[in-house]
C-alpha cells in the first residue's frame, strides 16, 4: 500500500518548483511595469526584545525547578518589496545559535497570497497572534505540543469580507532543524461575523496531517510530547503525554476548534484541540483546550485584524499607559496504547495563570504572571508534580 508520505511526495515537489516559477515569473512582469517606479525595492528593519524571569514555589515531588531569567527572544527582520515580490527575512539572535524564523517571498494576486519559504503554517488562534501581542508570557500549552509553527513550505490565503481561508503544504524540517523528517498538510479557516471596534466575534477551524519519518532512527529527531508546566524554565517538571521514537514512521491529525470575542475592554478567548499519533503498532490521543478573559482596566479595546483572523496591538490612550488584568485555564492530556493492550500512559497537566499586563508605551511592555500548575498520572490516579511560579517579562518590539 502507498504510504501517505509517498502520496504527498509528488505534490509538494510539483507544487515548491511551480510556485518558485510563478513568483520569478511575476516578479519579471512587475519589474517589466515598474520600471520608471522608484519603489520597486523597499527594506524595513524590524526587532523584538524579550527579557524573561521566573521565581518558583516546588512541592517536594520531583525535581525542584530553578529560579532564572534569560534572554528569550532577540528577534532582527528584514521586510519589504522586490519588484513585485514581498519578502521578509528573520532571525533569533538569543541563544547560543542564530535561529531563522520567517525566511519567505509572496505575491499578492486577486484571489489571494501565494508564500514560499520558511513561515508559521495556518494552524490555530493561539499561535497566529504574535508573541509581541500575546495576552500571556506562555502561550498555550495546544500550541506549544501541536502547532506546526516555522516549516518549509508553500501556503496560499484567501481573505474576503470576514473570512480567511489559509492552506500550506510543508515539510516537517526547517531550516536549523533539518533532523525532524516529513511531509504535511495544514489549513485554517475564520469567520468573523462582527468585527467593529469594540464588538467582535470570531469563530475558527485548523487541520493539520503530518507523516513523520522513522522518528527517533536513522539520524531523525524524537517524536515526543512532554509540556513545560509552568513556563519556559520548568524543564524538571515535564512529564510524557506521547511518545513515538521507536524508527516506526508516524502518522499524526490534528485539529483545534477557535471561539474568541471582543466587547469594549473585554477580550474572551478560547480553543479546544487534539491529535492522534499512530505508527501500525501503537496509538496516542492528546486532548487539549484553554479559555481566558482579559480586562483593559484602562479602557483601550483589543483590535482584530479581520484579513489574518487574529488580534492585534494594544495601543495606550492616557500619559500613565494601558492595563490589563488576564486570567487562563489550561489543560493537556496524554493517552497511549500498544494495539491490542491496556493503557500505557494517561497523563494529564493542567495550570491557572493569573496576569497582569502594563504597557507604558505601543512598542512596550511589562508583564508579570503567576502559574499555578499540576501533573497527574490517572492511571494510578496520583499527582506527580504542582509547580507554582511567578514569571516575568520585559518587551520592547520596533
Amino acid at each position: 500500500m502507498t504510504s501517505p508520505r509517498a502520496r504527498l511526495l509528488p505534490a509538494v515537489s510539483i507544487l515548491l518548483p511551480a510556485a518558485s516559477v510563478l513568483l520569478l515569473a511575476c516578479a519579471a512582469s512587475a519589474q517589466a511595469a515598474d520600471a520608471e517606479n522608484e519603489d520597486n525595492v523597499t527594506g524595513k528593519l524590524g526587532g523584538r526584545l524579550h527579557w524573561d524571569i521566573a521565581d518558583f514555589d516546588n512541592d517536594t515531588r520531583g525535581a525542584p525547578n530553578a529560579n532564572d531569567s534569560d534572554l528569550r527572544a532577540l528577534w532582527l527582520d528584514l521586510s519589504g518589496k522586490f519588484y513585485g515580490l514581498n519578502y521578509k527575512l528573520e532571525a533569533d539572535f538569543s541563544g547560543d545559535e542564530v535561529l531563522a524564523k520567517d525566511v519567505y517571498v509572496s505575491k499578492k494576486f486577486a484571489p489571494g497570497t501565494l508564500t514560499v519559504g520558511q513561515f508559521k503554517q495556518y494552524f490555530s488562534l493561539d499561535d497566529r497572534i504574535s508573541s509581541n501581542h500575546m495576552t500571556f508570557i506562555e502561550r498555550s500549552y495546544l500550541v506549544q505540543n501541536l502547532a506546526p509553527t516555522y516549516r518549509l513550505g508553500a501556503a496560499w490565503l484567501t481573505a474576503r469580507d470576514g473570512y480567511t481561508v489559509g492552506g500550506s503544504i510543508y515539510s516537517l524540517e526547517s531550516i536549523d532543524v533539518w533532523q525532524t523528517e516529513g511531509l504535511a498538510v495544514a489549513a485554517r479557516g475564520t469567520y468573523a461575523p462582527w468585527r467593529e471596534e469594540g464588538k467582535v466575534l470570531h469563530f475558527g477551524l485548523s487541520l493539520a496531517h503530518e507523516d513523520y519519518d522513522h522518528p527517533g532512527a536513522d539520524g531523525a529527531s524524537a517524536l515526543r510530547i512532554r509540556p513545560r508546566p509552568a513556563g519556559i524554565f520548568s524543564d524538571n517538571s515535564r512529564v510524557t503525554l506521547a511518545d513515538f521514537s521507536q524508527g516506526r514512521d508516524t502518522r499524526v491529525d490534528k485539529y483545534s476548534l477557535e471561539l474568541a470575542a471582543v466587547k469594549g475592554p473585554w477580550t474572551f478567548q478560547g480553543e479546544a484541540g487534539g491529535a492522534r499519533f499512530d505508527d501500525g503498532q501503537q496509538e496516542a490521543r492528546l486532548s487539549t483546550g484553554y479559555a481566558q478573559v482579559a480586562w483593559m482596566l484602562t479602557g483601550e479595546v483589543r483590535p482584530y485584524d479581520a484579513k489574518a483572523g487574529r488580534f492585534g496591538r494594544i495601543n495606550p490612550q492616557g500619559r500613565a499607559g494601558a492595563w490589563e488584568l488576564a486570567l487562563r485555564y489550561d489543560t493537556i492530556s496524554g493517552r497511549q496504547r500498544p494495539d491490542g493492550e491496556p493503557l500505557l500512559r494517561d497523563v494529564q497537566v493542567s495550570s491557572l495563570t493569573a496576569g497582569v499586563n502594563w504597557y507604558p508605551r505601543p512598542h512596550l511592555r511589562l508583564m508579570l504572571n503567576w502559574i499555578d500548575s499540576r501533573n497527574r498520572d490517572r492511571l494510578q490516579d496520583l499527582t506527580l508534580d504542582r509547580t507554582r511560579a511567578l514569571v516575568g517579562r520585559v518587551q520592547i518590539d520596533f
